[in-house]
């Protein structure tokens, strides 16, 4: 599946389990790598809301089946590590107009481009162009890994890529997101 907008990781045997459940709220497909599906739903809100409740009715399901759930609000295609950085600038530039005077980080999971992308360099990448934009806004942002604000998922499956940018309070209303 080539435009999916949520992850999703699963444990050890909860594969089956997972894509069964799954298949109720979304198009679900195999990503090609070792316990990753990925999914593609039109409503994220709804979505996150569904999953809640099944899990406040199941909670088995994610302590044995589904590790997190990711879902992502930007989606692109890139075949070098400066196109991801150039699309990944333009993803999260929007963002600079919430991440002002506030504290944020990026968390990134990569699963391919193996010794092209590194994960870690590729957070700093977007972290200082982020607290640099938003110093040039006059709104300088800080980058906090207790607690923050905001946190911004960078997932990648091979070529591509998705974002998106959770609030504190998104993280707390959700915990199978886990996307620190």
């Amino acid at each position: 599946m080539r435009d999916w907008n949520v992850i999703v990781s699963v444990y050890d045997g909860g594969f089956r389990r997972a894509f069964q459940f799954l298949q109720t709220l979304g198009t679900v497909a195999k990503s090609g790598f070792f316990n990753v599906l990925v999914m593609k739903v039109d409503d994220i809100p709804a979505f996150l809301e569904a999953v809640l409740e099944h899990g406040a009715a199941d909670p088995d399901l994610f302590s044995r089946s589904i590790s997190r759930i990711v879902p992502l609000t930007t989606t692109f295609v890139f075949q070098s590590p400066e196109e991801f950085e150039t699309k990944a600038k333009e993803a999260v530039a929007p963002w600079t107009s919430v991440l002002g005077n506030q504290t944020f980080h990026i968390r990134m999971h990569r699963r391919g481009f193996a010794g092209r992308l590194s994960s870690q360099a590729e957070e700093r990448f977007l972290d200082e162009f982020l607290l640099q934009r938003l110093e040039e806004a006059g709104t300088p942002g800080r980058i906090a890994f207790a607690d923050p604000d905001f946190i911004i998922a960078v997932e990648t499956l091979g070529p591509q890529a998705g974002l998106s940018l959770w609030r504190r309070e998104d993280l707390q209303r959700y915990p199978f997101l886990k996307v620190d």
